[in-house]
């Protein structure tokens, strides 16, 4: 059996936590691990309503997870926020604005990932 990752598996829970605690839509999750020639073991995709949203979610998700002591690698997209990329390596983070996710339909273009989807209504707390 495969060793999973606790740090990888903590960061993505600290993540979607965060995400939904600034009331992010449609957060998924895709599972890439399966696939060969990945760019990171999961990516977390969501959206917010304005571009105000879309950042109050990024500076949470970067806020909680330097919190869990992990720092993103790499960010991109703040300037606009349409859509911004956190970059952690094993987790990727995109936060889109609404229209920006429809056009680019990125859980569409990752269609062979395994897919979960998130509840909006009642984060559950993963980590203390």
């Amino acid at each position: 059996m495969a060793k999973r990752n606790t740090g990888t598996e903590n960061l993505k829970k600290v993540v979607i936590d965060a995400v939904l605690d600034k009331k992010g839509h449609q957060v998924l999750s895709l599972d890439l691990k399966k696939i060969k020639d990945t760019p990171s073991d999961y990516f977390i995709i969501t959206h917010g309503d304005s571009s105000t949203q879309v950042r109050a979610i990024y500076l949470n998700v970067v806020e909680e997870a330097e919190k869990h002591g992990f720092r993103p690698y790499h960010t991109e997209g703040m300037k606009n926020s349409e859509w911004i990329i956190i970059d952690f390596v094993d987790v990727v983070v995109h936060i889109f604005y609404r229209d920006k996710r429809e056009f680019y339909g990125l859980e569409d273009l990752w269609s062979d990932a395994k897919l979960t989807r998130h509840n909006e209504t009642s984060p559950k707390k993963s980590i203390q």
